[in-house]
């Protein structure tokens, strides 16, 4: 059978192949079946939660089913953002968590995200024993009479998830209005309340989801209409988080948009002057602006890159035993703080960076100056290696000799959508964005569909 499992989760268009109820249900089966021979436990427990999308309790409740059937039990926290559930999964002790979202992706779409007991990724192994199990016969232990898993609705989640924020950063953001985007999304109730309980005035944006509007026009991905409304209103900054609520991308009070990278200058030269930066070390991926890395070696801060996923940038930070990663896109990990990507918290994680040295974050920006970066997405029919698309390579050399070594070509496929990304860098805005487009235009011509 093809894999299922790609670098976050089972992701697909829902009510289709392969992510149907059918697939769902089986997946709870074999999911419970794999941790409760893993943790050794006679019953397994789980959190799940969903973001805003329309096929969200069409595929939790076939999910929740075949989990029950095998005897695990259930604890449905309802709509919440994904950080969310990994904290809830460590705070009720469960062996693991799930969380049903696409991301960023368009409505259509839907996803199984699995948590470890940590409220960690789930370990790939775990991912490929689940594959197996789904490949052959349903071994799965089928639960009869009080052996079938019980069911709790655990309405106290979306409340836990606030006080745990403001524990976290008990700002006072009295005097301070903030703009933010919830994307329709997950973030659309939990976001506004915990940054009104700090004391800010909020305005809200993409916080009125039909199930069908997650993303659209809004959210990280467009933060075109924050960066119109913080203008507007003349707020002290705005954030944008994506529909799942585990990245972050601000704007601050000048109307420009602060990406990941930005972020992790702030954060990680912040974080150094104050000794708090472990490793004196900071995680990104390829994608990450030449910007970022000469602010942080302008600091005395070592840059380690990896590929692109913040599963990548956890995993390394692990090894190294640091504490600040994160990804341009927005995912952004403070593992002091929580054990993943949380949009919420990092907007927080800025705000005390600027209630400490009393800049704003415009201000605090000027510490990274970026080059020009163009992002082409390119959509594919299939996903040959990149090196065998005919002409594509000679191309590339010749670029990258004109450019000296002062920008970058970076070609890659997307893990979770049948995309090829082309991302140049360079000091020549119009020059490399041609540069691009003739690379797009060879994948198009050949992979296109």
């Amino acid at each position: 059978m093809t894999r299922l499992f790609g670098t976050d989760g089972i992701r697909g268009v829902a009510n289709e192949e392969p992510l149907t109820p059918d697939l769902a249900f089986r997946v709870g089966r074999q999911l419970a079946a794999t941790l409760q021979a893993e943790h050794g436990a006679e019953r397994a427990r789980l959190v799940i939660g969903r973001d805003t999308r329309r096929s969200g309790p069409l595929l939790e409740s076939a999910l929740v089913a075949g989990l029950l059937s095998a005897g695990a039990d259930c604890y449905t926290v309802g709509v919440l953002p994904t950080p969310a559930i990994a904290l809830l999964t460590r705070q009720l002790e469960a062996h693991g968590g799930i969380v049903l979202s696409a991301s960023h992706n368009q409505f259509e779409d839907n996803g199984i995200k699995l948590f470890s007991s940590e409220g960690t990724k789930f370990p790939d192994a775990w991912e490929d024993e689940i594959e197996r199990r789904l490949g052959g016969p349903d071994q799965a232990p089928r639960a009869r009479g009080a052996g079938i898993g019980e069911l709790v609705v655990y309405d106290r989640a979306e409340t836990d998830y606030v006080d745990f924020l403001c524990a976290a950063f008990p700002l006072d953001l009295g005097g301070l209005t903030i703009v933010l985007d919830c994307a329709h999304g997950a973030t659309y109730r939990v976001a506004p309340r915990a940054f009104r309980r700090l004391g800010a005035r909020v305005l809200a944006l993409g916080a009125r989801p039909t199930g069908t509007n997650i993303n659209k026009g809004v959210g990280a991905l467009h933060p075109e209409a924050l960066q119109k409304k913080v203008r507007g209103s003349g707020a002290s900054v705005g954030f944008a988080f994506d529909g799942d609520g585990d990245r972050l991308i601000s704007v601050d009070a000048t109307g420009e948009i602060r990406d990941g990278d930005h972020a992790l200058a702030i954060t990680g030269r912040h974080f150094a002057t104050r000794g708090r930066l472990k490793g004196q070390v900071v995680v990104t991926t390829v994608m990450a602006n030449l910007g970022l890395d000469q602010a942080l070696r302008a600091a005395g801060i070592r840059v380690v890159k990896t590929q692109v996923g913040d599963r990548y940038v956890y995993e390394e930070m692990q090894k190294l035993g640091a504490n600040l990663g994160g990804e341009q896109s927005g995912h952004l990990l403070f593992l002091d703080r929580a054990p993943g990507g949380d949009g919420v918290l990092s907007a927080l994680v800025l705000l005390s960076v600027a209630a400490e040295t009393g800049e704003t974050l415009a201000s605090l920006a000027a510490c990274m100056q970026k080059f020009p970066q163009v992002l082409l997405n390119v959509k594919v029919g299939s996903k040959p290696p990149l090196e065998t698309v005919q002409g594509l390579g000679e191309r590339v050399a010749a670029f990258e000799q004109e450019l000296g070594g002062n920008g970058r070509i970076l070609l890659r496929y997307s893990g979770t959508e049948p995309l090829a990304r082309v991302m140049l860098e360079g000091p020549d805005a119009s020059r490399i964005g041609a540069m691009a487009d003739e690379l797009a235009g060879i994948i198009r011509r050949q992979l296109g569909r």
